[in-house]
């Protein structure tokens, strides 16, 4: 579950993290009183409108932008509320903005330089261990600075039978070239930072830009999070940060219907049981030369009911020219599957206008192709995998 920046810095000053500090506002008029408050609490003067959508890059989007007065901040508000904003990381049409995070300016002058650092803790799923990876080019795109200068890239590997050590965390201020009091700094920051993404379960921290302020503060400027989905029972705070206006309507609709469904952009439409025979199927449909429309799990059941939510969801796709269904008969006998199927397309009626192939294997799976060829139903069966690839190919071309 991605977080909003602000979302993702509440939980980072949990943990005692510094942050920039912010509020959100829903409008203009708001943003302005909000801006207010700000500079009572903080003394800023200055302002950072940042729009709040779940994706990377909004500044060369238009969507972060800094304000002098007030009346900047009302406008720039106004500007970037109810903006299609498109970024690197957005559909091409964009993502709507619903709200702006008002934020200080920390960019203010001092004894010393400001520094930008780049730092992200994930798992290295290689190696079944937690990592922190870090640079000492902040700000920029990480897959840029991988790109043209991957020696500037650090990466810290966790034991997880000790966590993150102290000498660890005093390598990281080293590499990135800190000493006094911003060293010390960085070491406390490193430290909560990990605390926080160990305490909230999350499978990734970015912040990019960790600012070493004229002062020697390090502070988070941005942050982007992702929760682990599984781990949400155990934090049921975090599950209401959840924003459904920034996922695909599609995806929202299967999730409460208990079906493991990606959005993807092919023509072929997958309903399959299980996530490593629907991945198989994804790439049998390349081998057959298409695209597939979408990642779709049905999971261990495949009633009626349930295959006649998962056409549906898959039909509201407009690019989906034909469905290709995938069951390993397994815990569930292909005889009840093809039933299913069948009794789904006689109750959609009309609303099936694409071919249907349908390919069972397991239990019963002869009896089941049986079915589905005496049903009277325009369903294509298949038994092997290369026969519902060629299935597929004909019914496209």
């Amino acid at each position: 579950m991605n977080l909003h920046e602000y979302q993702g810095k509440s939980i980072l000053a949990s943990y005692g993290v510094r942050i920039q500090r912010g509020y959100v506002a829903n409008n203009a008029e708001e943003a302005v009183e909000k801006a207010k408050q700000l500079t009572a609490e903080t003394g800023t003067g200055w302002h950072v409108i940042k729009a709040q959508i779940h994706a990377g890059g909004r500044g060369k989007g238009g969507g972060v932008k800094l304000a002098k007065n007030l009346d900047q901040v009302k406008e720039i508000a106004g500007q970037i509320i109810g903006m299609d904003l498109i970024t690197p990381q957005t559909p091409p049409t964009g993502k709507r903005v619903h709200k702006v995070l008002v934020a200080e300016d920390v960019y203010y002058p001092g004894e010393s330089e400001t520094k930008e650092f780049y730092m992200s803790v994930l798992l290295n799923r290689g190696k079944g261990r937690n990592m922190i990876m870090y640079s000492t080019e902040g700000g920029m795109d990480i897959e840029e600075v991988a790109e043209h200068t991957p020696h500037l890239i650090f990466t810290e590997e966790i034991d997880p039978s000790v966590g993150l050590q102290g000498f660890q965390a005093r390598r990281i201020a080293f590499n990135l070239g800190l000493s006094g009091d911003a060293f010390k700094e960085m070491v406390k920051f490193v430290d909560a930072l990990y605390k926080a993404y160990i305490g909230s379960d999350s499978s990734m921290f970015e912040i990019n830009p960790v600012l070493k302020t004229s002062d020697n503060k390090i502070m988070a400027v941005d942050a982007k999070v992702t929760l682990d989905d599984n781990a949400l029972y155990r934090h049921a705070d975090l599950a209401e940060m959840r924003d459904i206006t920034e996922e695909r309507a599609i995806e929202v609709e299967a999730k409460e219907a208990g079906l493991n469904y990606v959005d993807l952009d092919g023509t072929v439409g997958c309903m399959v049981n299980g996530a490593g025979l629907a991945m198989a199927t994804m790439d049998l449909i390349k081998y057959a030369g298409f695209e597939p429309a979408n990642f779709l799990d049905v999971g261990g059941t495949a009633d009626a009911k349930r295959v006649e939510t998962a056409f549906r969801i898959i039909l509201k796709d407009p690019n989906v020219k034909a469905i290709l269904i995938n069951i390993f008969g397994g815990i569930v006998r292909c005889d009840r599957v093809a039933q299913g199927v069948v009794d789904a397309y006689k109750n959609m009626g009309d609303a099936i206008k694409v071919p249907i192939i349908v390919r069972l294997q397991g239990t019963n799976a002869e009896l089941a192709k049986e079915l589905i060829d005496n049903s009277g139903m325009p369903i294509l069966s298949a038994v092997q995998f290369q026969e519902a690839a060629d299935q597929v190919k004909a019914a496209l071309s």
